[in-house]
């Protein structure tokens, strides 16, 4: 009896020996290898034993439990860093005008207070300015403009859901990626960010820091160009923080529109939004040009970006011509993806207004002056 005790009990601890080892590893499968799994498959099966009858609800009731694990692996992400309770589930990719209508149905009034509309100047520099700067811009176009300042004063909030999409949007365009990603962690360093929190380095650009990239990923015509530039900052030796050079853009665009570089064209077009995007998309891709063929690397990335903004404040309508050649001469490719095409085209301005809509691109409203990477 004795030998059988301890025979029973040397068992009894090879199974919880198993069972320990084998759960972890279980633990560690994809939900698909699970379901293909032979030995559960017996084990579900009976070993060959006759089926029991039961109910067919319970059944089918089971059947989709089953099926739902495949999808609820998806969020089983970052377990290391505690993110689980941080992601967000799966949401829709959102268009640059719905985040629009977003923000005009918004309360913007705190963020209004804090604009800057225009350089201040006095003095000599200001009848300078009168007598052989640019023109003004018009005031017709005011409350566009400061509505493009407000959202650049707007901070990026995880409890908004419209937030969140414009954040998740450009990670998929840009990444290829099918499902959301958890809202902190070392992934959105490969989009470029510097930490594991995007709003810490949108802090100086606000959500206009995010409107920029999601208009050019979200456009068909620019989307490729998007591609482009991602993939050069990814390279291994030309590589560079694809969102922090995205923001260092948008602040030359503020710059630009505060003074009034960009009046002229925002006048003649009677838009300051639609510019806006074109004139981001077009600096953007005057850098990805310098940086390819200079083989410029992030050691150059002050003396680029100083390069860059001295270009595009001087020359706007040369920018914009240059980006318009390229445009023309990259055919749009044959596999974009349905949903880019079911976006609305940026209605003229003078049709929004009259209807109290704006369709918009962000300026960023930033007071950084540096010309390093923020």
């Amino acid at each position: 009896m004795e030998s059988e005790t301890m025979n029973g009990r040397m068992k009894n601890s090879d199974i919880a020996e198993t069972q320990s080892s084998f759960l972890p590893a279980m633990k560690a499968l994809p939900i698909s290898a699970v379901k293909q799994n032979t030995v559960l498959q017996t084990l579900v099966g009976g070993a060959g034993e006759p089926e029991k009858e039961c109910d067919r609800e319970d059944m089918l009731r089971a059947q989709e439990e089953w099926e739902a694990l495949e999808t609820l692996q998806t969020g089983l992400h970052s377990e290391k860093s505690g993110l689980l309770g941080d992601f967000p589930g799966q949401t829709s990719l959102i268009s640059f005008n719905e985040a629009l209508q977003y923000f005009q149905t918004a309360d913007m009034s705190e963020y209004k207070k804090k604009i800057q509309p225009a350089v201040r100047r006095s003095g000599l520099s200001l009848i300078s300015h009168l007598l052989f700067g640019p023109p003004r811009l018009s005031k017709e176009l005011h409350a566009e403009r400061d509505l493009v300042l407000a959202i650049a004063q707007c901070p990026l909030d995880s409890s908004q859901q419209v937030h969140i999409r414009v954040l998740q949007t450009i990670y998929k365009r840009l990444t290829g990626a099918r499902f959301d990603c958890p809202l902190y962690g070392s992934h959105w360093e490969q989009l470029g960010f510097q930490g594991l929190d995007p709003s810490t380095d949108l802090r100086a650009a606000g959500l206009l820091g995010l409107m920029h990239p999601l208009y050019m990923a979200m456009e068909p015509k620019t989307l490729p160009l998007a591609h482009d530039i991602f993939r050069l900052s990814q390279h291994h030796t030309q590589n560079f923080p694809f969102c922090i050079m995205s923001i260092n853009i948008t602040r030359i665009c503020l710059q630009a529109l505060r003074e009034e570089r960009v009046s002229k064209e925002c006048n003649r077009r009677q838009q300051v939004f639609a510019v806006l995007n074109d004139f981001y998309v077009a600096t953007f891709y005057h850098l990805y040009h310098i940086w390819k063929t200079q083989n410029k690397t992030i050691s150059d990335s002050g003396f680029v970006l100083k390069e860059v903004e001295s270009f595009a404040k001087r020359n706007p309508k040369e920018l914009l011509r240059q980006l318009d050649i390229y445009l023309q001469e990259r055919p749009l490719p044959k596999d974009l993806s349905p949903e880019i095409w079911d976006q609305q085209p940026i209605e003229s301005s003078n049709q929004n207004r009259s209807n109290g809509n704006i369709c918009f691109t962000g300026v960023c409203e930033q007071q950084v002056q540096e010309d390093r990477l923020i």
